[in-house]
């Protein structure tokens, strides 16, 4: 996917410092339900300065492990970190990382007390050895599959805590599909279905694996750039932009491009708004994604919020992100240091 667009693409003028100042403000006590799969991101770290004699692989001594908030639990975090307030509904399993991801919540100041526990299941982890900076492996532990019994179970709980978070007062529902088998079609449409009810707008993150039919009503997505390709079967930004609107009815796409940066659609208009990107140096990309939606979506609830500086504030903040090592997330402090800059 390229910029090379059939359609020129615009570049927008950059907000005022204090347009970006306010909007920064805003963001402060807005309340965001986060509905997806949840994880813990383990960093097994150390340095290697032998070939193991068993096998053609590096030995790793290992230094330092470091557990983090991982998947839909990391975009809460974000929002938790930027003075929001997120009400987290996922699936963790009744073992050892299990524990270990309620405690990372607790720790967070985040309330575990929405996300469902199945003791059929695993609790998502993905390690990732590092030496020298260097990422040497990654290695998932996940079950992808419920048991019919399962799902049926967990999706009725999870609707439960939506509903309870709804009753209780949120600005927006974030929906964080990461293809791990707890975000069906069909809990996204029942999600959409009830945020419509109250009122409530509903911003995507897609999976390049699910269909696109299956984020229908949503207000906002948010893919990348391998993902908007593998939805919509075209590698033309435009094309593939007006695609995603189309088939699902949303008001904005906004399609992340790495070294690019954003693709900005809005229904009913022509072409796009090209924003380059932000980030000086980049060290890790892991959790960007996330970065950028939980800024969104809550610049955007603001009644004062504007697409075109929720996207640059939201490229910011990723500029950010990615210049720091592993999944992680960015401070007020530090996006309001990078305005001011």
């Amino acid at each position: 996917m390229t910029l090379n667009s059939k359609t020129m693409s615009r570049t927008t003028a950059p907000s005022s410092k204090h347009q970006l100042l306010a909007a920064l403000q805003s963001l402060s006590h807005k309340k965001i339900l986060v509905l997806g799969d949840v994880g813990v991101d383990r960093y097994t770290m150390g340095s290697v300065d032998r070939i193991s004699p068993e096998a053609p692989v590096p030995v790793v001594w290992v230094q330092e492990e470091r557990l983090k908030l991982g998947l839909a639990a990391n975009v809460a975090e974000n929002v938790q970190v930027l003075g929001g307030h997120p009400f987290l509904v996922g699936v963790a399993g009744n073992d050892r990382s299990g524990d270990d991801f309620r405690d990372l919540l607790t720790r967070a100041e985040i309330s575990s007390q929405y996300c469902v526990v199945d003791a059929s299941r695993r609790t998502i982890v993905k390690e990732r050895v590092v030496s020298e900076q260097q990422q040497l492996l990654r290695i998932d532990y996940e079950s992808l599959h419920f048991s019919a019994e399962s799902r049926i179970d967990v999706e009725r709980q999870a609707m439960e805590q939506v509903k309870a978070i709804l009753d209780q007062g949120v600005d927006s529902i974030l929906v964080e599909d990461y293809a791990k088998g707890f975000v069906t079609p069909e809990l996204i449409q029942k999600t959409v279905a009830l945020a419509i009810e109250y009122g409530k707008p509903v911003w995507v993150d897609p999976n390049m694996k699910s269909k696109l039919s299956s984020y229908r009503g949503a207000a906002m997505l948010t893919p990348n750039r391998k993902e908007a390709e593998a939805l919509t079967g075209s590698s033309d930004v435009q094309e593939a932009g007006r695609i995603l609107i189309r088939e699902t009815g949303a008001r904005w796409a906004v399609i992340t491009l790495g070294k690019d940066g954003m693709a900005v659609f809005e229904n009913g208009r022509d072409g796009f708004d090209h924003v380059p990107t932000f980030a000086r140096e980049v060290f890790d990309v892991s959790g960007a994604g996330d970065t950028v939606i939980a800024t969104l979506a809550l610049a955007l609830s603001s009644p004062s919020g504007t697409l075109e500086v929720a996207v640059e504030l939201a490229n910011i903040a990723a500029g950010l992100v990615v210049g720091k090592r592993g999944t992680a997330t960015v401070t007020v402090e530090e996006i309001r240091a990078a305005i001011e800059a």
